[in-house]
Order: C-alpha cells, then sequence, then structure tokens
C-alpha cells in the first residue's frame, strides 16, 4: 500500500461549540462500501466470467501480474461506480473495496492495475475479440432472462436505437455528422423487454463511424439476435420497434424472413402524401372547427418500387395547432404486419419505445458511454462493451430492488443510494466484515436487494 508522508486534514474552528478536525487517514476505508452488490449482481449474471472467456490472453506468463478477470472487473466495476476513466485508477489503485470486488485481499493484496495497463489492455483486443465479447453480452443478458423467466414469455420486444457520441480528438474514424452538426461517432444500442415488464435491459452495443447511415450493422445485429431468443424462449412471438431512420428493403425482408412482428417507422415520400390527403383534408377541418390539435388513425396497402410485394401503412393524420402559430401538418406513416386497428399499433404497440430515450441517458450521462477517447476505434469498441457490461449488472441491481424505495430508480440514485457508502474493511483468518454507517437511511431496501442477490440477511 502506498504511504503519504502527511495526512491531509482540514480544521474548522468556529462551526461549534468545540474544533471540528477531519483527518483523511483512514487506511481500512473506503466511500463506496455498497459496491459489494455489484458483485453479487456480478455472480447472478456470470457476466466477466462470459466475458473473460471470450480473450486470449497472450502475454508472457511470468510478467503478468494482472489478470485479464482482474483487468475487466477493475474496469467494469469502476464504471458502474461512476468512475469512467482509466485515469482514475491511480486514485483508486489502493482502495480496499475496489481491491475486494476483483478479488484480490483488501488490505494486503497488491495494488490495482494502472492507467498505462489498463491503457495496453484496452489497445490489445482485436476485432476478432471484440465481436466474441458482443456475442458473450448478448448470451448473458439473454441466459439471465431465460433462466428468470424459465424459458416463458408470450412476447419479447426489441428496440434498436442510435445516439451521438462527440469526439474531441483525433480519433479512428470519427467523423463529422451534419444532423448532430459535430465530430462524433454513432453507436447502435439494442434493448430487450419482456411482455409487460417496464425494463428494456441493454442486449447489445456497436460502436460505429460518425458518418454511418442509419440502417448500418442493423441487419447484422438483429439476424444474431433473433435467433438467439427465439431458441431460448421457443414459445414467445418477437416484435421489433424501430423508427424511420432504420427502414430499408432488406430490413422488411429479414424481419419477415424471421417470422417476427415488427412497426417501423416510415419516412414520408410523394406517394404516401397523396394517398393520405383525403384524410388528412377531414383532419385540417376539424382542427379549424375546435381549434385544437385533431388526429385520426387510418391504414391502407402500399408497396415502394423496391418492394417485392404491398405491406400494411398505419398512418397517423394530424393537424398540430400550438398557440401563437399557424396550424401544421403533422402526418406520420408506420410500415407493420400487425393486424390491429391503426391507432392501438400506433399508441400502445410503437410509442412505447420511446421510453429507450431514458436508457440511452442513463448510459450517456451516468456511465459516461461517451467516454471514447482512445486513438483507436477498436479500443473505443472497448471502451463501449465495457460501459454495456457495467450497465447489465445496475440494471440487475434494479431489478432486485423491485418492491423498494429504488425500484425504478435511474442509475444516478442507485449508486447515490445503495453504492456510495463509507465502509470501514477489517480482514480476518476466516472472514472480511464490512463496517457500514448504522445510520444508513435506505437500509430496508438495501437488505431487500442484497437478499435478492443471495445474501444470507440476519
Amino acid at each position: 500500500m502506498r504511504d503519504s508522508t502527511t495526512t491531509v486534514r482540514a480544521s474548522f474552528q468556529d462551526l461549534f461549540s468545540k474544533r471540528i478536525v477531519a483527518r483523511f487517514d483512514q487506511p481500512r476505508g473506503s466511500s463506496d462500501g455498497g459496491g459489494i452488490l455489484l458483485r453479487a449482481a456480478d455472480r447472478r449474471l456470470g457476466l466477466i466470467d462470459r466475458l473473460r472467456a471470450a480473450l486470449e490472453d497472450r502475454r508472457q506468463a511470468s510478467k503478468v501480474s494482472h489478470e485479464l478477470e482482474e483487468l475487466l472487473a477493475q474496469r467494469i466495476f469502476g464504471l458502474a461506480l461512476g468512475y469512467p476513466d482509466a485515469n482514475d485508477a491511480a486514485r483508486l489503485a489502493d482502495d480496499p473495496l475496489h481491491k475486494l470486488l476483483v478479488g484480490r485481499d483488501p488490505l494486503t493484496g497488491l495494488a490495482l492495475a494502472s492507467q498505462p495497463t489498463l491503457s495496453r489492455f484496452e489497445n490489445g483486443v482485436g476485432r476478432q475479440a471484440l465481436y466474441r465479447l458482443g456475442e458473450a453480452l448478448a448470451d448473458t443478458v439473454i441466459e439471465r432472462h431465460r433462466r428468470r423467466r424459465h424459458g416463458r414469455a408470450q412476447q419479447i420486444s426489441l428496440d434498436l436505437d442510435v445516439t451521438d457520441d462527440p469526439t474531441h480528438g483525433a480519433q479512428q474514424l470519427s467523423f463529422f455528422n451534419g444532423f448532430y452538426d459535430t465530430w462524433c461517432y454513432l453507436p447502435l444500442l439494442a434493448f430487450v423487454s419482456f411482455d409487460e415488464e417496464p425494463e428494456q435491459y441493454l442486449v447489445a452495443a456497436l460502436l460505429r463511424p460518425g458518418n454511418a447511415p442509419t440502417q448500418r450493422g442493423v441487419t447484422g445485429l438483429l439476424g444474431r439476435l433473433l435467433p438467439r431468443l427465439r431458441k431460448a424462449f421457443p414459445h414467445a412471438r418477437l416484435f421489433v420497434r424501430l423508427d424511420s431512420g432504420f427502414a430499408s428493403p432488406q430490413l422488411f425482408d429479414l424481419l419477415e424472413e424471421q417470422d417476427v412482428d415488427y412497426v417501423v417507422g416510415m419516412p414520408a415520400n410523394p406517394v404516401l402524401e397523396r394517398l393520405v390527403a383525403p384524410v388528412m383534408r377531414k383532419v385540417r377541418r376539424r382542427s379549424r372547427r375546435t381549434r385544437q390539435t385533431a388526429q385520426h388513425y387510418s391504414s391502407f396497402w402500399y408497396a415502394a418500387k423496391t418492394w417485392p410485394h404491398r405491406r400494411r401503412i398505419v398512418v397517423k393524420a394530424e393537424v398540430v395547432c400550438a398557440p401563437g402559430k399557424k396550424p401544421r401538418d403533422n402526418p406520420r406513416f408506420l410500415v407493420t404486419n400487425l393486424p390491429q386497428m391503426g391507432e392501438w399499433v400506433y399508441r400502445r404497440a410503437y410509442c412505447r419505445r420511446g421510453d429507450i430515450e431514458n436508457r440511452i441517458k442513463e448510459l450517456d450521462h451516468e456511465l459516461g458511454l461517451g467516454r471514447t477517447s482512445c486513438s483507436r476505434f477498436w479500443a473505443n469498441q472497448l471502451r463501449v462493451l465495457l460501459t454495456a457490461a457495467a450497465y447489465a449488472l445496475l440494471q440487475e441491481l434494479r431489478r432486485s430492488a423491485a418492491h423498494t424505495s429504488c425500484a425504478r430508480a435511474q442509475v444516478a440514485t442507485l449508486r447515490e443510494r445503495l453504492l456510495k457508502l463509507g465502509v470501514q474493511i477489517t480482514v480476518s483468518v476466516r472472514r472480511v466484515v464490512l463496517h457500514l454507517p448504522r445510520s444508513y437511511p435506505f437500509l430496508i431496501a438495501w437488505r431487500r436487494i442484497a437478499a435478492g442477490l443471495g445474501a444470507a440477511v440476519g
């Protein structure tokens, strides 16, 4: 353990009747005491073991101080605990709780990997290994929910979306994107949900160049995920929801070949606008009469020139009225093979995909998905996958928090309430004891979550 020659302290002379002295001199302490829940969540998922199995260690064994599973665990647990940068390793190298999480003795174990070691690890993972890591992540998430639901579900929904990841250096394949008006990457994220459950679980994360078309990689990703979901849940109907940026003839052909239910946004074109024109006239008259926003849902059959046959189009014919503005036509089109009424398809089936925006915000703002500052593109892909793995652990933690005050908490709230706990660690021959605050305000929720993750709670 690294020793400092001086102890940092602060002295407050006149806050209370007695002088207050704060000393940073607790060698057995950590501010991440609740992080043990992440280790329990990983044991439930088996995630880090699966990721490790996807990697090949080509280093000289005699020179290895940090095993691959330790490097993976250090980065993934660090991300989940709010340390998104490899530079954080210098501050956490001797943290006893972080050493415990990677399997080292919290007090006498060697220091964790340094930033240069982590950077070499990130830059040493090749393209094929990254492909295997992505498969391991998907297999882990799907297998976890197969076991949880005993392979039974009526419907499994798969939602894909793209987010922008602004870049500020000389990263490979960073390009200017006119839509986002910045130099960036464009990660593609896939989420899976079961029946009426509200949570959408991250199952895949693919980093793409900043100039990639929205459709790039989508059919390949679906081609890998759909068979896995069907094998795990053989009696479930698979349902894919995508916005209009993903629409393409190849996508529709794939979904129909796979016998998948789908609702996909369709960009407007002159033919669709002509077909919906009679309905739009009725909606305009209603809007003028009521001076309010008016909508009407309908459907018709349509075949683009590149399609082999007609497909059903659901349309929301809408005129939007806003205070101080002229009424505005806002027709929206969906391509679907669902037989239900148009309003049900649009409002109940399609609009529910919007909640993945909240999942993406968690990844962006609370887990540092955009910390793709390595110069090599594939190193940044690894960072995206490690962030996805950290999010999978936190989603498992949130699932275990059902029926507690943290049941629907965002990642930042989960971290603040459950993980950021002051702890003093003691080690004996037979056990490691984490001494946590007795006055902890979320003790009931923490105990229930720990029990749900396999702890014996007394």
